[in-house]
């Protein structure tokens, strides 16, 4: 199952629905229009930025229903990036990510709802071998045709998961229990 069928984190859009409006869009992680983001404060100190390089999903969206849209993705969590080798090797280990065990993270929505250009997707998000229900917030960008005869859209969406609810060793005091996630997707209708 490699990335390209199941989830994203968090957030686009589109529908289960089969009627003619409906659309399903690949996440354009090739042309690298789509960022997974993350950010834990470092013992209260500052804060630590990161990223998942290797990810994939689609999304489905359907503009006469978009509260029938719907979302998945699969990240890749051996690609982890905080742009310090060691400490993203401490990132795979088994005091956090344990990527040998559990390679994916996976986020599948079950509730899409669009007011305005604001967005709330709900759904299920598997990290370190635990699956707990999400709500992503965000906002639906915009869509239209791109330069090279393709139709694109996209969103942005943020959430806050507590690190000992996915079971997560490393205790970095009270001040670091807590990672925002951070989606910025792009894709490209098919």
């Amino acid at each position: 199952m490699k990335l390209k069928t199941i989830l994203l984190a968090g957030l686009l859009a589109v529908g289960v629905s089969t009627t003619a409006q409906a659309a399903t869009y690949d996440i354009d992680d090739k042309g690298a229009h789509a960022f997974i983001q993350f950010k834990v404060s470092h013992l209260g100190y500052s804060w630590l930025l990161g990223r998942f390089n290797t990810f994939d999903g689609t999304f489905n969206y359907d503009e006469k229903n978009p509260n029938a849209s719907s979302v998945q993705v699969v990240i890749d969590t051996n690609s982890v990036d905080s742009n310090h080798a060691l400490r993203d090797k401490h990132l795979r280990s088994k005091d956090f990510l344990m990527t040998g065990r559990y390679p994916e993270a996976k986020f599948v929505s079950t509730s899409f709802t669009e007011n305005g250009n604001d967005i709330e997707i709900k759904g299920k998000f598997t990290l370190h071998g635990v699956t707990k229900d999400i709500v992503l917030q965000g906002k639906h960008i915009g869509a239209g045709k791109d330069p090279w005869g393709g139709y694109r859209r996209g969103f942005e969406a943020w959430t806050t998961i507590k690190m000992k609810d996915y079971g997560f060793l490393m205790d970095l005091g009270p001040l670091s229990q807590e990672v925002k996630l951070y989606f910025s997707i792009e894709g490209i209708r098919q």
